[in-house]
This record gives C-alpha cells, sequence and structure tokens, in this order.
C-alpha cells in the first residue's frame, strides 16, 4: 500500500542526511545559535530580500502556531482565522489553553476575506468582549488552495488599516509558491505579512520550522518566550541544518513542485472519472468528492483521510502528495481506479 494520508510520512531528502551525517561529530553551540543555524538564517534573508528580518528555528508547526500567538498577544486578546484554520481545527485547543480566543469565521476554500474579518471586528466591539488583534492564514490553506498576490494585499490592507498583526501559518509554503496559478514571490510575501513561517516538516525534513519576523518590533524578548515555551532544543543546529541543505540549489522549491506535480496528476485521474472535489485542486493536497460505496476501499487502499460528508450519498477524502511521492504511485492509483470503475 501506498499511503496518501499525509506529507511527512517519509523520514527526509537525502541531501538533509547527507549534511547531517557529514558534520555529525561537529561540536556545536546550542541553542540555535551555531554556525549551522546562522547560515540558514543567511540564506533566508536573501532568499526573502529581508537583510533585517529575525528567525527562528522551531520543532513544529501547532509548537510555532501556539508560540507566536501567545507571544504576540496581550491577555485579552483574540486572533481571527478561517474556520478551516488549523488553529482552530485541528491543534487541541493550544490557543484557547493560552487564553487567547480564536474567532472562526466562514471562509470558501479555506480562505480568509477582509469582509470576514470587517465582520468580526464589527462584532466584537468594547472593553466586554476580547479585542481582535491578529489575523491568522495559511498558505497554502488547509484545503490546498493558495492566497493570490491581491488577495493577500488587500488583507494586509485591512490589518494595517485596523491595527491586527498579520501572521502566515507556511507548514505548507513551498507548495503554495510552486503552484502553476501562484502571482507571488517569497520577496512580495514577505513584505505583505508581519510574520510568517517557511515549512520544513511537509517538505523534505525531518521536523521543523523556520519562523520570520519581518517587523522588529514584534520579536522583542521572543528568545525568552521560545524558552518558557519548550520551543528552544539544545540541539537546534540539528534543525539549522536542514534548513541549510533544503535552501541550497533551490532543493526547497524543487520538492514542493514535485509534490504538486504528483497531485495534479492524481486530481486528473479523478477528473478522467467525473468526480468533482470539494475544494479546486491546485497544490499537493487534493479533495475529491466519490460515492460512499468507495471510501473504504480508498481509505483501505490508499490511507487518505475521509473527509467531510458532503451528502448522503458521497464523502469528500483527503489525498496528500509529498517530495517522496513516487510516478508508480500514482499508475497504481490510476489502475485502481480504472479497475474499480470499469
Amino acid at each position: 500500500m501506498y499511503s496518501f494520508v499525509n506529507d511527512y510520512s517519509e523520514g527526509t531528502h537525502p541531501k538533509v542526511l547527507e549534511l547531517m551525517v557529514k558534520s555529525n561529530f561537529e561540536q556545536n553551540i546550542g541553542y540555535g545559535l551555531d554556525k549551522h543555524c546562522e547560515n540558514a538564517r543567511g540564506l533566508i534573508r536573501d532568499w526573502i530580500g529581508m537583510p533585517d528580518s529575525d528567525i527562528h528555528f522551531i520543532p513544529g508547526g501547532t509548537q510555532t502556531n501556539m508560540l507566536v500567538i501567545s507571544s504576540l498577544l496581550r491577555p485579552h486578546q483574540c486572533v481571527i482565522a478561517a474556520d478551516t484554520g488549523h488553529i482552530n481545527v485541528h491543534e487541541t485547543g493550544a490557543i484557547e489553553a493560552t487564553g487567547h480566543k480564536v474567532v472562526a469565521m466562514p471562509a470558501k476554500y479555506g480562505k480568509l476575506t477582509p469582509e470576514a474579518i470587517r465582520a468580526a471586528l464589527d462584532y466584537h466591539v468594547g472593553e466586554h468582549m476580547v479585542q481582535p488583534k491578529m489575523v491568522y492564514i495559511s498558505n497554502s490553506t488547509e484545503l490546498g488552495t493558495i492566497y493570490t498576490k491581491a488577495e493577500l494585499g488587500a488583507i494586509r490592507e485591512i490589518c494595517l488599516k485596523n491595527g491586527l498583526i498579520l501572521f502566515l501559518d507556511g507548514a505548507r509554503l513551498g507548495a503554495a509558491l510552486t503552484c502553476k496559478s501562484n502571482d507571488l514571490s517569497i520577496s512580495e510575501l514577505a513584505k505583505l505579512v508581519d510574520v510568517f513561517y517557511i515549512g520544513g516538516t511537509k517538505n523534505g525534513a525531518l521536523l521543523g520550522e523556520a519562523l520570520v519576523f519581518c517587523r522588529e518590533d514584534l520579536s522583542v524578548d521572543f528568545r525568552y518566550m521560545m524558552k518558557q515555551r519548550a520551543a528552544m532544543p539544545a540541539k537546534g543546529f540539528v534543525l539549522g541544518m536542514q534548513f541549510e541543505a533544503l535552501l541550497q540549489d533551490n532543493l526547497y522549491l524543487k520538492l514542493a513542485a514535485h509534490a504538486n506535480e504528483m497531485a495534479e496528476e492524481a486530481a486528473r485521474i479523478f477528473k478522467e472519472h467525473g468526480f468533482d472535489f470539494h475544494a479546486p485542486p491546485c497544490t499537493n493536497q487534493i479533495f475529491p468528492i466519490v460515492p460512499n460505496e468507495l471510501v473504504k476501499g480508498l481509505t483501505e487502499e490508499f490511507g487518505c483521510l475521509d473527509q467531510t460528508k458532503v451528502d448522503g450519498n458521497h464523502t469528500c477524502v483527503r489525498f496528500v502528495t509529498s517530495w517522496a511521492t513516487t510516478p508508480e504511485s500514482i499508475d497504481y492509483l490510476r489502475k485502481y481506479m480504472n479497475h474499480i470503475l470499469r
């Protein structure tokens, strides 16, 4: 069985392992202050075109989201997110556990809009309610969709007008940047948000996210918060090495582009059989809508997730491809679908 359950089932790209093995017996300073982390920071700053950005390496995405939101909001403040947003659905109340409310707004195809943000602001007025202070978005989203330059620019504008911090979850940023319909460069994206991260866990790293503060005032004392929240590993160089390897020779984007290409092929199979999608497929997550009688076989054969019931007869399932997905696995999916639908 080949599993399409997620994009972090495999270990790591050989180039990452190669650097880690080569550097295995080095002695490095701890807590992210080593030469590998510094080199990775330099590569990121050059890539995003922000020489003064403050960059930190965090072990995982949920930890990064929780750490950023809890560090930047005051106790009475909340974060606005799409109702499908990761912080609202898949983090076991991590944000609420820090004392901050997630205000979830309806979002078509997982994309938050200025109108939804405006509605949240208009509803939360006065000191008897939580005060919106941050907007959280994901690119790509939880439904595999992406924000265009115009869409992100419009969100940026309403955030600036209302003093809101714009935080972009980039757990699958590589998928967004290499999507065929993407019109945003990484440097343009960095100028439109206040803080974001470059996801490694879901794009070829063993683990780790590179958190980027685009505003100097937001990262004051952030390392204290990292330590207090158990997000400052002693062997921080293990995280730094991975980004050091992934950001050489355009490897990070090559891996994401491969994952997207494999998902495009998988989506074509479902389209050929006349199936619709819960959200337009464009990155490495696709959500075909299939008859209920096909769900058990698909989940058992391919490990895809039973996402949501669409109606009494149909279910949306999630297929996720990765940097390591093989063309052979896509061919097997095609043969399987041809066989059961003949």
